[in-house]
């Protein structure tokens, strides 16, 4: 592998190859991978595929054609292939594990919304509430098994498959932690963090980890670009659950407050309710309602967190564990031009 070079003079990028700004990956990886996931899609039934494609927001329930195509980030697609071209390896190599771990994160946003009941999704009706919990649950289960077949019909099965079911059992655990997480108000951030590694983190790992392997990579720097993944997710974690009690709605594609609104003990909140002070004693009595918080008990929570200097701590957390994921990135001595990029994108995610 090659170090990140970052100027000419001392043998790094030239014009030529200057890397590419995280949102240009971003919708590059968009063009490139949504056809290959579509072709999987292609190959379930019918009515199957129907279901899918309305969460994937393709067409809507009548067949007819969105003209605002998916809007899903592509952020695990893009590690994958950058991961695999860091490596030396054609980003080709990596396109089944940029479909795979694509079609597992969507099933887990399928199941995710129920659990959550929430009700919107990429700023249209999230499945479950369009169609029914029972067609949202087996379309999630169709892209868990889809996403398996992507790599089984892929080179190094063997090797590639069982990375990928362990990720989504991780995955499965973290969900249930973050369920555990809200039946009750004694929590610890420790507890958080687990979730934010299970539930975003380790799948975020694995797109690296399989990058790696299809572009060539021993196992020290697929472990390494792993471990750059998963302090990466957990970092994209923290400032998601930020954007979820401060974000703009029509940035996040969620209800403001949504978090909020259905107790969910984020890691900004778990920060709060870890401490012995009136704020988090406040809070506490909030979550203790029965069902959704109100409007006004809402605007409550966020100033008892806002007090406790928890947005502040969460916003380091994130600093901190981007921190590691460029020092693993680093370790990992990636070619030039795509360790840069995936530098920029570490940036974008952890900076929203």
């Amino acid at each position: 592998m090659h170090d990140i070079a970052t100027s000419s003079g001392s043998g790094g990028l030239t014009l030529s190859d200057s890397p590419r700004d995280g949102k240009t990956i971003l919708a590059q990886t968009a063009t490139r991978v949504g056809p290959l996931i579509r072709e999987r899609i292609n190959g379930l039934s019918s009515e199957v595929r129907h279901l899918v494609g309305l969460h994937f927001g393709w067409w809507d329930d009548n067949q007819q054609v969105q003209s605002s195509p998916d809007t899903s980030k592509s952020v695990r697609p893009a590690l994958a292939l950058l991961a695999c071209q860091a490596v030396g390896g054609p980003p080709e190599a990596a396109h089944a594990a940029a479909v795979a771990v694509e079609l597992v994160h969507n099933a887990s946003l399928l199941h995710d919304d129920i659990i959550d009941h929430d009700s919107v999704r990429r700023g249209r009706s999230a499945l479950w509430a369009a169609k029914g919990i029972p067609a949202a649950i087996l379309a999630g289960d169709a892209l868990f098994f889809a996403a398996v077949q992507a790599l089984t019909d892929a080179p190094a099965a063997g090797r590639t498959v069982p990375i990928l079911l362990a990720a989504a059992q991780t995955l499965i655990e973290g969900e249930y932690l973050d369920v555990l997480l809200e039946t009750g108000t004694d929590v610890s951030e420790d507890w958080a963090l687990a979730v934010a590694a299970g539930k975003t983190g380790e799948l975020l790992a694995c797109a690296c980890e399989l990058g790696a392997i299809a572009g060539g990579a021993d196992p020290e720097c697929a472990g390494r670009l792993r471990a750059f993944g998963l302090h990466l997710g957990i970092a994209f974690q923290c400032t998601d659950d930020l954007l979820g009690i401060w974000g703009e709605e029509a940035a996040t594609g969620k209800p403001a407050l949504s978090d909020l609104r259905q107790r969910k003990v984020s890691l900004p909140v778990a920060a709060t309710l870890a401490e012995r002070t009136p704020q988090a004693q406040a809070l506490r009595a909030l979550y203790r309602h029965d069902g959704p918080l109100s409007n006004e008990h809402c605007r409550q929570a966020k100033a008892l967190i806002e007090q406790t200097g928890a947005r502040q701590t969460t916003a380091r957390r994130a600093r901190c564990h981007s921190t590691k994921a460029l020092h693993h990135l680093a370790q990992a001595r990636p070619a030039a031009v795509p360790g840069a990029e995936l530098a920029a994108l570490a940036r974008l995610l952890a900076d929203r």
